[in-house]
């Protein structure tokens, strides 16, 4: 197992720096002069070279690479080129708002998916199965956005029971609680369809192994027989979904942050994407690709956890 977490853990960094590079020549042909948009189309040569000269652009490209290399090393995502201040500082407000908001929908697609997927298993082709499967189709099909749309209508607009914006005073927990709400059972909502139809298709297979067979045969409680046989072998693929439909909600936080008006990376990405603040939005694609990386590491270390006999090959 610690042969197979440290093969793991090296293998992180050359992916790293694959996804950095990757971002770094993304933000590099992009169309637009990140000088022009922050001077205007009316500014001269002059103070456009001026410009790019102190953002270091008129640089040759690998030395701009190597710097972009060394700062984040350093910790260093670099200066606002919309507002001139340290981005670090400003990922660090809006961060923990979409962490939160992403770690909240999973709660909640774990909480609500997984219980309702071994019971339609265990009740397959009966009513509650085909309930279930109409519920969780319906899910799938219904974009997070619209969703959130709907909920915020009825909860906030109408029954007037959850605030219609914002993310909550800073440091008062059961304030942002309850403006986490909403919008995490929001996206956790369709989180919950995906693991409901997994959980169900991979209980009902192990459901058909030996061994369940010959633990019902040795007379264990069938609640011993479900949770503690069947659904622990059937952990390691709902974990791989896990993992991955945190990444997705990392990527579908943006549009329903929009939605509630909420703080996150979700507006600061907006707002780097219409003022061409290429530091601003190179630095949170970096955040995000290291985010996913690290989601995938951790996935590949819980896989050693559930089944010994993973190995690394």
């Amino acid at each position: 197992m610690l042969k197979y977490a440290l093969r793991r853990i090296l293998l992180t960094f050359p992916l790293l720096l694959a996804v950095l590079t990757i971002v770094f020549a993304l933000v590099r042909i992009a169309p637009g002069d990140p000088a022009m948009s922050m001077l205007g189309n009316y500014a001269s040569q002059e103070v456009l070279e001026a410009l790019r000269k102190e953002m270091g652009l008129d640089a040759p490209i690998w030395l701009q690479y190597m710097r972009y290399l060394r700062d984040l090393s350093q910790g260093n995502l670099g200066i606002s080129m919309l507002n001139a201040q340290p981005v670090t500082d400003q990922l660090l407000v809006a961060l923990p708002y979409t962490l939160e908001l992403t770690f909240g929908a999973m709660i909640v697609g774990i909480i609500l998916g997984i219980p309702m997927g071994v019971y339609t298993a265990l009740r397959r082709n009966m009513s509650a199965d085909y309930t279930g499967r109409i519920v969780s189709l319906a899910g799938i099909s219904i974009p997070s956005f619209f969703l959130g749309i709907l909920l915020l209508f009825f909860f906030s607009v109408k029954l007037d029971l959850f605030p219609v914006l914002g993310g909550g005073r800073e440091g008062e927990v059961l304030d942002r609680l309850y403006h986490l709400f909403l919008p995490a059972f929001s996206l956790g909502l369709i989180m919950t369809s995906y693991i409901m139809r997994l959980t169900r298709s991979t209980m009902l297979n192990v459901l058909n192994e030996d061994f369940v067979r010959t633990a019902r045969s040795k007379g264990l409680k069938e609640t011993i027989v479900i949770y503690k046989h069947t659904l622990m072998n059937a952990l390691v693929p709902i974990v791989s979904v896990l993992g991955i439909y945190f990444i997705i909600n990392l990527g579908s936080s943006i549009m329903t942050e929009i939605v509630f008006s909420r703080p996150g990376l979700g507006k600061v990405i907006v707002m780097a994407m219409k003022q061409r603040d290429y530091v601003m939005l190179q630095s949170v694609m970096v955040v995000y690709a290291t985010l996913a990386i690290l989601i995938n590491l951790l996935v590949d270390l819980i896989y050693g956890f559930i089944d010994p006999r993973i190995k690394y090959k």
